[in-house]
């Protein structure tokens, strides 16, 4: 019993703390040897599955499952989570003829879990068991079973589920990853299945979105001078600036890393046409273009800025590495 008054030893709490991490590390590795043919089976089932994958399980074993669901459901393959105790009063119902079952629990000996499986086998529905015991009552009521190994809890008392449940949630993800690949579920497909939050942004956003425009797009004319191009830049805070046809085209690209290795050979350097030392073929955006899309375009190319055009090729503004921290993944 805790008395109320606690003496904590931070080094003491330190090397807790890193002993569980550890111990879970390496229960989680331990799991490479869960994915064998059972699992690549499993992989399977679920993948031909007409109807939806309905997570059961209870404790610990259904806090995990709600995120398996959860993570399953978001990346393409239709799930859903039903707590196994609810299943026996009533919820069963809401596993219809087209759905599979994947059933969860470490011992494979649940007893809310498995006094439905009968039930589910005698309507026909396909279950995929995952425990860490391959003789479980789960186990062998299962048309496919995924075995974790054994391994200590990180729980001091090796009772409290901490190693096996991190386990059971890394093939859950693992489960999920395959099916994504093997569906072809792409950015385009996250964008409809998440469109508030951060990642919403991340997946709908486009250029046009983030791009600085109007008074804040540099642009100097092709025939403008070095020094004009400064000014321009400095005016609006940016790195570099487009330079524009007499149509608005883009004609070239003037950033302060052009200005600097030229100024170390050329004094005279601020009154010269800005033409004969910007980058002639610059690496540039389209208005249309999905924001992660150019943010990997200016990872990739290794530089800070871009101009962007539109469809007829026009400078309609220009974008820095700063607008797209929130889309650089890397």
């Amino acid at each position: 019993m805790v008395d109320g008054s606690v003496n904590v030893d931070a080094l003491e709490v330190k090397n807790i703390a890193l002993g569980a991490i550890r111990t879970e590390v390496q229960s989680l590795a331990a799991c490479e040897a869960a994915i064998n043919e059972s699992f690549v089976q499993a992989v399977e089932v679920i993948a031909q599955c007409k109807g939806r994958v309905v997570v059961v399980g209870i404790g610990k074993s259904g806090i995990i499952g709600r995120k398996i669901a959860a993570t399953l459901a978001s990346t393409g393959t239709p799930a859903m989570f039903v707590h196994a105790t609810e299943a026996l009063h009533g919820d069963l119902g809401m596993v219809t003829a087209n759905d599979l079952v994947f059933a969860l629990s470490y011992s494979g000996h649940s007893e809310e879990l498995n006094k439905i499986l009968p039930m589910l086998r005698q309507r026909g529905i396909t279950i995929i068991g995952m425990s860490g015991n391959a003789q479980s009552e789960l186990a062998q009521k299962s048309g496919v079973h995924i075995t974790l190994p054994q391994m200590r809890e990180a729980c001091p008392y090796n009772l409290a589920p901490t190693s096996s449940t991190t386990a059971m949630l890394g093939v859950g993800d693992a489960l999920a990853i395959c099916l994504m690949k093997i569906k072809k579920f792409e950015q385009k497909d996250f964008a409809q299945f998440h469109p508030g939050g951060m990642l919403g942004k991340l997946l709908t956003c486009s250029v046009v979105d983030i791009m600085q425009s109007g008074d804040r797009n540099p642009v100097v004319a092709v025939g403008a001078t070095v020094k004009d191009a400064l000014l321009v830049m400095t005016k609006t805070k940016s790195g570099a600036t487009s330079v524009i046809n007499s149509d608005g085209t883009l004609a070239g690209f003037f950033t302060d890393g052009d200005l600097r290795r030229n100024l170390q050979k050329d004094d005279a350097l601020l009154q010269k046409c800005v033409a004969d030392v910007m980058t002639k073929r610059p690496v540039a955006l389209t208005d249309s273009m999905k924001a992660v899309e150019a943010a990997e375009i200016i990872s990739r190319q290794n530089i800070d800025n871009a101009p962007v055009v539109d469809a007829s090729g026009k400078v309609v503004g220009i974008v820095d590495e700063g607008n797209l921290i929130p889309f650089i993944t890397t």
